[in-house]
């Protein structure tokens, strides 16, 4: 039985190149691979979706998936991966900057059953490239280099259109980002599971903003928020702590700020002692739940509330007599207040990852989940 492709095409108004893009996809199928393509329209605000149904209607192999609301990239691959059949799953931008006939050599390692998931990349390809941006570039090549950092893998490209997947594998892994997050997210997930990941050079043909390019600053941000949050658990004691330190600056600042403001306005030390921690503690408790440790079954449960509070309570202790010592050796309050806090990025994560989200902690030394070889 000949094996079949599935390409999931995410759409959002895209009618000037959708039937150029369907046209290129389907001229890959051969003798030896069948083709099934899904088109998901994200509530296209032009007439994509009318030359999605009639692409349908005149190609038994397309089928038209629809949203009723715009809800971004990343919610049109979830919803395109449910629906897919085929053996193998790729991603194909509804736009023309990717050629089809790449994916005929992405499948290479996926057919010889060596690869669970094969990436394309614009680095690797000595094709033509269209000469575009800068600092686009600078800004891929920068968030590829972090998520290798915390993935421990060497891809030139994570930011890349071109993915393909053993379907088992990816309807496997739950997508949660909505936006351009999929791309470091869907990485990381495989990363986490030691799936086997192959990278081959691909050409492109980038567009400009004019020609409906939609990707932006905001989105680089979020990839790079996305890389800390979906790698963070998993990655080495030394990088979630150099993650805590970044939180716990944060805490600190808000903590010392909200203490300064309550001595400005009056209130007693040890008041604005325990009320600026309390601030900073409920700040690092949402920023440890939702980044160092994002949320899983159990993170957020009343168990780990209550651990939090009780870590956070000795916490309090601790820094309310540090900043007391403080004072009767002679430094000004905010002199206190700020020296009180020096240990506690240390003690702190300590505390969270051995105490609090233990069960969602784990060492590099410890297995991932599914064990190597689950999906062959």
């Amino acid at each position: 039985m000949i094996p079949t492709l599935s390409v999931v095409i995410p759409c959002f108004n895209e009618s000037a190149t959708l039937d150029a893009c369907v046209a290129r996809v389907r001229a890959i199928a051969s003798p030896d691979r069948s083709l099934e393509i899904v088109i998901v329209d994200d509530a296209s605000r032009d007439d994509s979706l009318a030359r999605a149904r009639a692409l349908a209607a005149h190609y038994p192999e397309v089928r038209v998936v629809t949203h009723e609301v715009n809800q971004g990239k990343g919610a049109a691959l979830r919803t395109g991966f449910r629906h897919v059949t085929g053996d193998f799953v790729a991603v194909q931008d509804a736009d023309l900057e990717y050629d089809p006939q790449d994916l005929v050599r992405l499948l290479e390692p996926l057919l010889a059953g060596k690869a669970d998931a094969v990436l394309g990349s614009r680095f690797l390809s000595a094709g033509a490239h269209r000469v575009l941006y800068f600092w686009h570039s600078a800004g891929n090549r920068f968030l590829t280099l972090m998520s290798n950092v915390f993935t421990d893998l060497n891809l030139t490209d994570i930011e890349t259109c071109y993915k393909v997947f053993r379907r088992e594998v990816i309807q496997s892994i739950e997508i949660e980002e909505d936006r351009f997050g999929f791309e470091p997210e869907i990485v990381a997930k495989l990363a986490d599971r030691r799936l086997r990941i192959y990278e081959a050079g691909i050409s492109y043909d980038g567009r400009t903003y004019a020609e409906g390019k939609k990707i932006g600053a905001r989105d680089g941000f979020r990839a790079l928020y996305c890389i800390v949050r979906y790698n963070a658990r998993s990655a080495p004691v030394v990088l979630q702590l150099a993650v805590y330190v970044w939180i716990a600056a944060i805490v600190g600042g808000i903590d010392l700020a909200g203490f300064g403001l309550a001595r400005v306005l009056g209130a007693s030390i040890p008041f604005a002692t325990a009320g600026a921690y309390a601030l900073g503690a409920v700040v690092g408790y949402a920023l440890c739940s939702g980044l160092l440790f994002p949320p899983q079954k159990g993170v957020r449960s009343t168990g780990t509330r209550a651990r939090y509070v009780a870590v956070a309570l000795v916490g309090g202790v601790l820094d309310f007599g540090l900043t007391l010592q403080l004072l009767g050796a002679g430094f000004s309050a905010i002199e206190a207040k700020a020296l009180a806090l020096l240990p506690f990025p240390v003690l702190d994560f300590w505390a969270r990852r051995q105490l609090v989200f233990r069960h969602a902690s784990r060492g590099p030394w410890e297995p991932r989940v599914p064990k190597m070889g689950e999906f062959r």
